[in-house]
């Protein structure tokens, strides 16, 4: 590498500066990875593309899946059972907790597990320095509505609040610990992943966010802060209602400013660029996915224009790049932030 080294692009953004270049973190999944580079390894992948971190994801380490119940049904480190569907995180189609009594008797799963931070100790061995290692997990508002069952979870709030509060504090409280360990080990950002809102609104009125989501995830925010490194939150669809809330917590960074659910980048780069790093917004729906490439560099040249300026901005997809994604389109956008996302900012 050449210039800064992609933790220093990755920081500089995060501060709200401008680095060299515009960074980019966002690997290929592994059937597209196939497909541009036959036998690659992650590795391999991050170093061809030149990514400047590595997102590491509690949920596809070793052990994550802890019991086999069919060919695609496994049971997970909460008790959910859960669909595996290759190229996508696993689905939930059974609850952990079905009524408040099995509280009693639920475990948490170990945060203090060694396997579970393997494969941040080794991305840490190899890249620390070089590439920013970002560990990301499941926002604890998404992992009680799996553990509880979405129905049952969105009811609890006006028929349970109580249990809704003890279910989150659980998960926090486990999250907190696994979090000290990722920093310990070496990591330089946490990222909390999570949809708070649909295409159209978002889950819960702000009042629930108020009372019962918000303050939990500032909690991860303010520990995680206190500890050094920067925190990320994703969240998919409109969240114009609560966005405000969501800037409050203290995220240094915010994905993906979701345009297919009417979230304009320009608008959010005016009105909150000089306190959150934007993430995200090339059009995974649509572009990445049937466009091309002219067009996905086009998008990718939008996304520049209306969020680059005077730094705070990582160019990533509105979503993932997710199976579907044209191979040809996820290498057009990789090449098209380099090339385009020089600073100064001449587009």
């Amino acid at each position: 590498m050449t210039g800064m080294t992609g933790v220093e692009r990755i920081v500089k953004a995060l501060r709200l500066e401008e680095p060299d270049r515009i960074p980019f973190i966002e690997p290929p999944n592994a059937t597209i990875r196939e497909q541009l580079l036959p036998n690659a390894s992650v590795y391999d992948t991050i170093e061809h593309f030149d990514l400047d971190g590595t997102d590491l994801d509690d949920r596809g380490y070793p052990g994550y899946l802890t019991e086999k119940v069919d060919a695609n049904h496994f049971r997970n480190q909460w008790g959910t059972v859960v669909r595996t569907i290759a190229g996508t995180l696993p689905h939930p189609v059974e609850p952990a907790i079905k009524s408040e009594k099995d509280l009693e008797t639920w475990s948490l799963p170990d945060p203090d597990d060694p396997a579970r931070y393997n494969r941040i100790r080794e991305m840490v061995r190899r890249y620390k320095g070089q590439r920013a290692i970002i560990a990301s997990f499941a926002d604890p508002f998404n992992v009680a509505n799996e553990i509880r069952g979405a129905t049952n979870h969105y009811m609890d709030f006006v028929r349970n609040p109580d249990l809704v509060d003890r279910l989150a504090d659980l998960i926090k409280d486990y999250y907190m610990k696994y979090m000290r360990n990722c920093i310990e080990v070496g990591v330089d950002a946490i990222w909390v992943k999570g949809d708070y809102a649909t295409t159209k609104w978002p889950m819960l009125s702000r009042e629930h966010f108020v009372r019962h989501v918000i303050p939990v995830l500032k909690d991860l925010v303010d520990e995680a802060k206190s500890l050094g490194v920067f925190v990320m939150k994703h969240t998919d669809g409109n969240i114009y209602p609560i966005l405000d809330l969501i800037v409050d917590t203290g995220i240094h960074g915010l994905h993906p400013i979701d345009p297919n659910a009417g979230m304009d980048l320009g608008d959010v780069k005016e009105k909150y660029g000089h306190r959150i790093c934007l993430m995200g917004n090339v059009d995974c729906a649509y572009v990445l996915t049937w466009g091309t490439v002219e067009e996905v560099r086009e998008d990718v040249r939008r996304c520049i224009r209306q969020a680059a300026k005077g730094g705070g901005y990582i160019c990533m997809s509105s979503n993932s790049i997710h199976p579907a994604v044209k191979p040809e389109n996820y290498a057009e956008m990789v090449r098209a932030v380099h090339e385009l996302g020089q600073y100064p900012i001449s587009i």
